[in-house]
């Protein structure tokens, strides 16, 4: 029978997550960050790819074109984007397990908690994926989300955190990507042998169409499929490690010389990868794993320096608004039609343009909207969370 003394022993955090903390405040840089990460999963920067090619400025078609994903091989900053959401739930995730120790839970409720967030993230995004879901058709249902993808790295990582200490993370995260390098180059794929990794012939696509039920978002692989599950989740594994960092008491200078040192190896380790293991998101590959993970400890040490340590916060506020309630803008933008109340209340201010812009500024009114919405919860305190 467990002793009153074990209890106590497994409600107390473990040395490696004790050592070297204080309880910070809330950050707000890590609200900020969602936020604007958020903001563009959910389609916020839709206005501004409606505006290639119609303004004559480069830089707007740049901007545009980096909104997009490419084919297949390839990176633009629109890739990074969900990776970088997925790091970002890991640096919170330090901040909450810890909290939950703080507050005398167990490991069996915290994984508990975990394991309940993990199933309705993936429920939300079967929801979210299937507008009307085909209950009578289940052939027809997408099972693979981007807030399955969510839950689902939570979950494991959530487990690694808790069980493993900062430097056995690093060996998990290190074995999975080389793992995952070893299975897509000598696997071989029926009909395609070993090592392809055209869109056609690669392992993942192969495993998608065998074992996964449902439709395929890419007819012939899903991009948030079955294996990529666990290099995707490596990003969250990092992220808790920065999140580690962020919640210590080492000085200011540190945490941000530490930060950046992690970036720059990532994106270094990324790109050297990347001339074997080509960087390509719809196959979440190692070299992705490690160049978008590299570029997430960047820009957060870069939020991080100017939102708090030099406080310059003013402007973080429209992210902040967005960032702390993240889930509920996400599917906002899927279930509620912004851009048809958005015709209705502004097309009569933007009817003497030339019709080439009605497309983008009825987007940027949808987010306007979509903002003011958010603002009100923010107001009224209602933070919708899992």
């Amino acid at each position: 029978m467990e002793t009153l003394k074990a209890r106590k022993m497994e409600k107390q955090p473990s040395p490696e997550n004790n050592s070297e903390v204080s309880k910070p405040q809330r950050l707000l840089s890590i609200d900020a960050l969602r936020g604007f990460d958020m903001l563009l999963i959910s389609g916020g920067g839709t206005f501004l790819v409606l505006l290639e090619n119609n303004t004559g400025l480069a830089w707007i078609d740049w901007i545009a074109g980096q909104l997009k994903h490419p084919a297949w091989n390839g990176f633009t900053f629109y890739d990074f984007i969900f990776p970088l959401f997925l790091f970002i739930a890991g640096v919170s995730m330090a901040f909450s397990l810890n909290k939950g120790i703080e507050m005398g839970l167990s490991k069996a409720e915290l994984y508990k908690k975990a394991f309940w967030r993990m199933l309705i993230l993936v429920i939300l995004g079967i929801l979210d994926k299937n507008q009307p879901v085909t209950f009578f058709e289940p052939s027809q249902i997408r099972v693979a989300s981007v807030l399955g993808r969510i839950g689902v790295a939570g979950f494991f990582a959530s487990l690694l955190y808790l069980n493993f200490s900062r430097l056995n993370r690093i060996f998990w995260v290190a074995g999975i990507l080389l793992l995952y390098y070893a299975a897509l180059f000598l696997i071989p794929v029926p009909g395609y042998g070993a090592g392809n990794l055209s869109m056609e012939g690669n392992l993942v696509g192969w495993i998608d169409r065998n074992f996964l039920p449902g439709r395929l978002l890419q007819k012939i692989y899903d991009e948030n499929g079955l294996i990529t599950q666990l290099p995707a989740l490596c990003l969250t594994v990092m992220g808790s490690m920065a999140g580690d960092v962020l919640r210590s008491d080492r000085k200011e200078s540190k945490k941000l010389q530490i930060l950046l040192m992690a970036g720059i190896a990532g994106i270094g380790i990324g790109l050297l990868w990347g001339l074997h293991f080509p960087i390509n998101k719809h196959l979440w590959s190692s070299s992705f794993i490690m160049l978008t993970a590299g570029m997430a400890f960047l820009i957060l040490s870069l939020f991080y320096y100017i939102i708090d340590v030099l406080k310059f916060q003013s402007w973080a506020f429209f992210f902040q608004v967005i960032g702390m309630n993240s889930l509920t803008i996400y599917l906002a933008y899927h279930f509620i039609d912004f851009e048809h109340t958005s015709h209705a209340l502004f097309a009569g201010l933007y009817a003497p343009l030339p019709e080439q812009f009605h497309d983008a500024l009825e987007a940027l009114g949808a987010l306007i909207l979509v903002w003011s919405m958010m603002y009100f919860l923010y107001r009224k305190k209602i933070f919708i969370k899992i």
